[in-house]
């Protein structure tokens, strides 16, 4: 099963894009798809007074723990014992942070999809699915400081 809330994703339109490509890769590996309504307004109220931290820094730490909250919220609603998180699989992600802030839930598993050459799998699965690749993290944050 594949889980896409992203609370963080910045515009709308862009979580919408991400959804579609999430219900692309579920359909290829016939799993099923849920998607939690965006609630941008919640996650920016997590990282209040974080918003110019620099990309890795605190404001990732405590974007990496809003979402696998979710997520394990989720997985309890669900009765499915163990969850992870893809997040492990991009080479501008620290897997340690993403472990760090999963410690806080017991049913996390700690996967680093880099591992075995996953980044570049990750890319090569995506030009044979025609996965649309986005080229910031998500949050109008990371978007800002890119523009830059």
């Amino acid at each position: 099963m594949l889980f896409y809330s992203d609370s963080n994703i910045y515009p709308a339109e862009e979580f919408d894009k991400r959804w579609q490509e999430v219900v692309k890769v579920a359909r290829h590996y016939g799993l099923e798809a849920i998607r939690e309504e965006q609630d941008h307004a919640a996650w920016l109220e997590a990282v209040r007074g974080h918003e110019d931290d620099r990309e890795g820094g605190g404001r990732c730490a405590l974007c990496f723990h809003y979402n696998l909250a979710r997520a394990a919220a989720e997985a309890e609603r669900l009765g499915i014992p163990r969850f992870c998180t893809t997040l492990t699989v991009s080479r501008f992600k620290s897997s340690r942070k993403i472990f760090d802030q999963g410690a806080a839930f017991p049913s996390f598993e700690e996967w680093d999809f880099k591992k075995k050459d996953g980044f570049n799998r990750s890319i090569q699965l995506a030009k044979e699915l025609g996965l649309y690749r986005q080229d910031y993290c998500g949050c109008e944050f990371s978007l800002r400081s890119r523009a830059k």
